[in-house]
């Protein structure tokens, strides 16, 4: 490689191979849900600390919500370099995030070995529950990424690609609330909020047809009674709306709420919804980072294409992209395994996905080099965010 920083970095990276896969197993071994990541917290800061690097643990008051400076010899602008270390209820880590929560230290360890010759800082920021309780949003929202003027994270996936397509999403839980009365001797006494229910997901299913294709609702019935010989009283689902842009969304909400009022009005119950987690809004992938990600990839001699159609989730880091410069890159680890599945968490903890997490490392201390080093990099990135904003795009 010709360019010595990025030599320099890639060579820090891979001198530390073996305490980072250390790292990113632990996590896998060991999986948390959103808010309960105490034990992951625990050993990504020991690790930040053994490294020298100043950690500070409990910010924006989130209990397992951290961040940690690189020492630097000058100051400048801040990239951070975002963390996820929660997993799934029942399957665990099948999202990859014990890779997520690795590749940044990674990343950071190559920085650390070229930081004295970039003006800059950097800063790796652990963000805890996006797999429902949206940790970005709620450190947006309380200064947590404050000062920072990029952020680059990487997620793992069946196929790679630099710009992350995401749809906006809004979490909600839904309860129904009718009269019990015994089902076979005095049914016309009871409000059966279970029909309710039910159907809402049929008036859902009909609209299913009268959405854009990008559209998606999902949900489940966590209550739906007690007994079968009693008029189910009360029931209880949870659902998510999504939408590939954030306009259509509000629009998406209008149509799904309704479908619950009906369902109501038709059984004589009430209901109410109550919000599960933040917003998440869609991603805005910036042109200026995604270019020197590509280019790090070529010149890792990755395939990693700029754009894909295939499908992709939702995360709270589109909150962040609205508002810093930012990309989420995807990096294959498997052939044709969809995430949240227990084969994605079989293959999260493979050989394959530590090196695809290690390459997805290199990308960005690459990425990161060429921002402290070209600070017209930064303002051109941040001003293709203001033109982004302004148009909705």
């Amino acid at each position: 490689m010709n360019d010595e920083l990025k030599r320099l970095a890639a060579e820090a990276i891979d001198s530390h191979r073996d305490e980072l896969v250390a790292l990113s197993s632990a996590i896998h071994a060991t999986p948390e849900l959103a808010f309960e990541e105490f034990r992951a917290v625990e050993t990504l800061t020991a690790a930040t600390r053994r490294l020298g690097w100043p950690t500070e643990t409990g910010v924006c008051e989130l209990a397992t919500a951290w961040r940690a400076t690189l020492p630097a010899a000058s100051d400048g602008p801040v990239v951070a370099l975002l963390c996820e270390y929660d997993a799934l209820p029942e399957i665990g880590h099948a999202c990859g995030h014990n890779l997520m929560a690795m590749a940044p230290i990674a990343a950071a360890v190559g920085l650390q070995a070229v930081l004295d010759r970039l003006r800059g800082r950097v800063a790796i920021v652990g963000t805890p529950a996006e797999e429902g309780g949206g940790g970005k949003v709620i450190m947006l929202q309380r200064g947590g990424l404050a000062g920072v003027e990029a952020t680059l994270l990487v997620h793992p996936s069946s196929h790679s690609v630099v710009k992350t397509e995401a749809l906006a999403c809004e979490h909600y839980d839904v309860e129904f609330h009718g009269k019990a009365a015994h089902a076979a001797g005095s049914p016309e006494k009871g409000v059966n909020a279970l029909n309710a229910m039910i159907l809402s997901f049929n008036h859902i299913d009909a609209l299913r047809q009268h959405i854009l294709p990008s559209a998606r609702i999902h949900g489940i019935i966590r209550h739906g009674g007690d007994a079968p010989n009693i008029v189910p009283e009360y029931s209880q689902g949870s659902f998510m709306i999504r939408a590939a842009s954030n306009s259509y969304l509000d629009e998406l909400m209008d149509k799904v709420r309704r479908c619950f009022e009906a369902a109501a009005l038709a059984t004589g119950c009430t209901f109410e919804w109550h919000q599960v987690s933040p917003r998440y809004e869609t991603i805005l992938s910036n042109p200026t980072l995604a270019g020197l990600y590509a280019g790090a990839m070529e010149q890792l001699g990755i395939d990693c294409p700029m754009e894909s159609d295939q499908g992709f989730g939702s995360s709270d880091v589109g909150n962040v992209s609205w508002l810093i410069p930012s990309i989420q890159p995807l990096f294959k680890i498997a052939d044709h395994i969809p995430n949240h599945t227990s084969e994605f968490t079989a293959a999260a903890a493979s050989p394959r996905a530590h090196e695809a997490a290690f390459e997805a490392a290199k990308a960005m201390a690459f990425t990161t080099i060429d921002l402290l080093r070209q600070p017209q990099l930064l303002e051109q990135a941040k001003r293709e965010l203001a033109n982004a904003v302004k148009t909705g795009a």
